[in-house]
C-alpha cells in the first residue's frame, strides 16, 4: 500500500492542490495515519474482512479526504462502495481522486445518511465521525446490518456505549497500533431492522437498493 499512498498523495498535491482534505501531507505520516489506518482492521479483523466481503454494499459515512472509503475499495475491487458526505466539494474531489487512481468501485456522493433508506444487507462505517450513540440515532433500517466505528483510545472516557438502541449488538471490539505507536480501536455491531417513523417518511428516503442499481447498473 505504499505505492498506493504515494500516488494518492501526488493527487491531492497535484489536481487537488490548494483543496483542504487532509492536513497530513508528509509522505509517512500519510501512509501510516491515513493509508495503513483505513486497510490494517482487514488483517486485524477476520469479522471485518468477512462482513465487507459478503454484504451486498458498503457504505462509509463522512469520509473526508476519502478515508477509509477509497484505500478499502482498492483492496476489494469486486464489491460496491458508497460515499456519503455532507460536503460536496470533498465529494467532488474524491470521485476526482478515484478517476486518477483507476478505482471503478466507488461512489461518493453529496448528501446526509439520515436521508437514506438501508434497504439491503450492508455495512455501514464511521471514521472520526461524531460518538457512536449519535451515529446510530442518524441510521434508518430496513435490512439487517452490520456497522463498524473507527476509534481512538479514548473512547470509553469519551462516550457512553450503555443502551445504544433496540436490536443492536456488539460484535467486535479489537484494539491495534499503528507503526507510529498510535492507538486505535475497531467497533463492531450487528443490527436488526426496528420499526421507525411512518410510511410516508419513509417513502421520502433514498432507498440503498435503488441507489445502487442506479450507481452500479453493470455490476
Amino acid at each position: 500500500m505504499r505505492d498506493f499512498a504515494k500516488r494518492y498523495l501526488e493527487v491531492l498535491e497535484g489536481p487537488l492542490k490548494g483543496i483542504n482534505l487532509t492536513r497530513i501531507l508528509n509522505e509517512e505520516d500519510f501512509y501510516i495515519k491515513q493509508i495503513y489506518d483505513s486497510v490494517h482492521p482487514l488483517e486485524i479483523s477476520p469479522k471485518f474482512k468477512k462482513a465487507l466481503e459478503s454484504c451486498s454494499v458498503v457504505i462509509d459515512v463522512g469520509f473526508g479526504g476519502g478515508f477509509p472509503l477509497v484505500p478499502l475499495a482498492s483492496l476489494i475491487p469486486q464489491k460496491n462502495f458508497i460515499g456519503i458526505e455532507s460536503k460536496n466539494k470533498k465529494a467532488e474531489a474524491v470521485k476526482v481522486i478515484c478517476q486518477e487512481l483507476g478505482i471503478s468501485n466507488v461512489a461518493p456522493m453529496h448528501g446526509r445518511i439520515e436521508t437514506f433508506l438501508i434497504d439491503e444487507e450492508a455495512v455501514i462505517i464511521f471514521k472520526a465521525v461524531g460518538k457512536i450513540k449519535d451515529c446510530f440515532n442518524l441510521l434508518r433500517f430496513e435490512s439487517k446490518c452490520t456497522v463498524f466505528f473507527y476509534k481512538g483510545p479514548g473512547l470509553y472516557e469519551q462516550e457512553d456505549l450503555k443502551q445504544l438502541g433496540s436490536g443492536i449488538s456488539k460484535i467486535e471490539e479489537v484494539s491495534f497500533e499503528l507503526p507510529d505507536g498510535s492507538q486505535r480501536i475497531l467497533m463492531g455491531y450487528s443490527v436488526l431492522p426496528v420499526p421507525r417513523g411512518t410510511k410516508k417518511e419513509k417513502k421520502s428516503l433514498v432507498r440503498i437498493s435503488a441507489l445502487k442499481s442506479k450507481l452500479f447498473p453493470h455490476k
